[in-house]
C-alpha cells in the first residue's frame, strides 16, 4: 500500500561470492560437538547433561564450527567452480539488485525493496517446531535511507511493524518489543529490536527490525567492483545508503494467529438446555480464510442462497454449505474462524431479507438483501477482539 516500497522475486540459488560478501561464509555458523562413543551431534550451547546411551557421560569433541548454508552445484560437473548456495535469507538479492531496481522503479531515497519467499538453513538439529527448521518462509524489506537519517527511520519502522501485528487482531498484552543487547547484535547491525509474542510455551520472536548501516551495499560494492552508491539530485551528492531491515517469519506469524485465536467455550443450547463445547477461532476478518458463510435453511432454498453467495464472492472470501442442521453448520464455521454467517430462510422471499450471525457474540441481525454487502463491510471494519472466555490455548 506504500508508494515508497517496491517488490522483488529473486532467485533461490545464488553465487557463492554473494554470501562471501555478506559474511555468511565466514560467520553463519553454529558451534557443534560430537560424542565419540554414541556418535551423536549437538550444538555446543544446547548440550544437556543426559547420560550417553553407551553408558556414562558423553565423550565430547572440541566444539567445531558448522556452516548452516545449503551448498549445491550448478551444472554437470561437481567441482569448486560450480559451487552455489541456497539462500539462507531473502535479503541479500535485494542488496545485489539495489541499483537496477532503483533505476527501473524510478524511486528516490528513502525507499524500500521487499519480498516474500523461501529460505534454507542446514540445521543439524531442527527443533522447537517451526522455530528452528531447515526450510521456512520469510518476509523481508530493505529500506534505504540517507546516512544520518537511519535512527529516525529505525524508530519509525519498529513502531510500524509492532502496529501491524496489532492490526491483525492480536491481543496487545501478548505482544512486546525487545531491544537487543550489544552482546547479541549480528555482525552487521548497530541496533536491533525483536517483536515477540507470548506463546503457551513462552515468549518467541516473530520479527526482527535491524539497523544494518551501509554494511551490505559497501560489501557488495567491494566484492563486485560495481558502484552501488546513490546520487541525490537535490543535494548534488553521491552516498551509499544505510538500511533499516524488518525481517519477519511467515510460519511464525501464522502459528501466532492460530494460537491467539483458538478458544473453547461452554455454551447452553437454548432448546435442549444442555451445556456443550464450542470450538472457536477468533480470527480477525482481515485474515480469516473464510469471511462469510452462506447457508440455506433448507436444501429447497439452495438456489437463492447460491445466488447470494456468488454475488458476494467478488467482495468477500465466501463459502456455501447446505449439509446438516443449521446449528451444526454454524459450529463448523466457528471452528475455521468465519466471522459472519448468512442464513437464507423461508421468509427471505417475502421480506427480501436474510439473517447475519456474528461468530463471536452469536447475535443475529435481520438485514435487507440489497444492504448485505454494506452491512458486512461495516461489521468487518468495526470488528474488535473480545477477551477469550473459554479454556483455549491462548486463554
Amino acid at each position: 500500500m506504500r508508494d515508497d516500497v517496491v517488490g522483488q522475486d529473486s532467485s533461490i540459488i545464488s553465487h557463492p561470492t554473494v554470501w562471501k560478501a555478506s559474511g555468511h561464509v565466514d560467520h553463519f555458523t553454529d558451534p557443534m560437538v560430537d560424542c565419540k562413543k554414541c556418535k551423536g551431534r549437538w550444538r555446543a550451547d544446547q548440550m544437556d547433561s543426559k547420560e550417553c546411551p553407551h553408558g556414562g557421560s558423553h565423550e565430547l569433541t572440541e566444539p567445531q564450527k558448522f556452516n548452516l548454508m545449503f551448498r549445491t552445484f550448478v551444472g554437470a560437473v561437481e567441482d569448486a567452480a560450480s559451487v552455489a548456495y541456497l539462500r539462507p535469507e531473502t535479503c541479500q538479492p535485494m542488496f545485489v539488485n539495489f541499483k537496477q531496481i532503483q533505476l527501473v522503479s524510478r524511486q528516490k531515497v528513502p525507499f524500500g525493496i521487499a519480498q516474500i519467499g523461501k529460505a534454507f538453513r542446514n540445521e543439524v538439529n531442527p527443533r522447537n517446531f517451526i522455530f528452528r527448521s531447515r526450510e521456512f518462509e520469510q518476509m523481508e524489506m530493505e529500506f534505504f535511507v540517507k546516512p544520518g537519517d537511519a535512527k529516525k527511520w529505525f524508530d519509525f519502522w519498529v513502531q510500524q511493524r509492532f502496529d501491524w501485528y496489532k492490526g491483525l487482531g492480536i491481543r496487545p498484552d501478548k505482544l512486546r518489543l525487545r531491544p537487543h543487547g550489544k552482546d547479541e547484535l549480528a555482525h552487521y547491525a548497530s541496533m536491533a529490536v525483536d517483536v515477540e509474542y507470548e506463546f503457551p510455551f513462552g515468549w518467541q520472536e516473530l520479527e526482527g527490525i535491524a539497523h544494518r548501516g551501509a554494511f551490505d551495499l559497501t560489501q557488495h560494492q567491494q566484492f563486485s567492483g560495481k558502484d552501488l552508491s546513490y546520487f541525490d539530485d537535490a543535494a548534488k551528492e553521491h552516498f551509499v545508503p544505510e538500511v533499516i531491515e524488518p525481517s519477519a517469519g511467515v510460519d511464525r506469524t501464522l502459528l501466532m494467529l492460530l494460537v491467539d485465536a483458538y478458544d473453547v467455550e461452554q455454551i447452553v443450547d437454548e432448546e435442549s438446555k444442555k451445556s456443550e463445547e464450542r470450538v472457536i477461532m477468533h480470527l480477525s476478518p482481515i485474515v480469516a480464510p473464510i469471511q462469510v458463510g452462506v447457508f440455506p435453511l433448507s436444501k429447497k432454498l439452495g438456489e437463492p442462497a447460491q445466488k447470494l453467495e456468488k454475488a458476494l464472492r467478488s467482495e468477500f472470501r465466501t463459502f456455501y454449505d447446505e449439509s446438516g442442521a443449521i446449528g451444526r453448520r454454524y459450529r463448523r464455521q466457528d471452528e475455521v474462524g468465519t466471522p459472519f454467517c448468512i442464513t437464507v430462510d423461508f421468509q427471505t422471499e417475502t421480506d427480501r431479507a436474510v439473517t447475519i450471525r456474528d461468530r463471536d457474540t452469536m447475535s443475529q441481525d435481520r438485514v435487507a438483501l440489497d444492504q448485505v454487502s454494506r452491512v458486512l463491510k461495516e461489521k468487518m471494519a468495526a470488528w474488535q477482539r473480545l477477551p477469550n472466555k473459554g479454556t483455549g490455548l491462548a486463554a
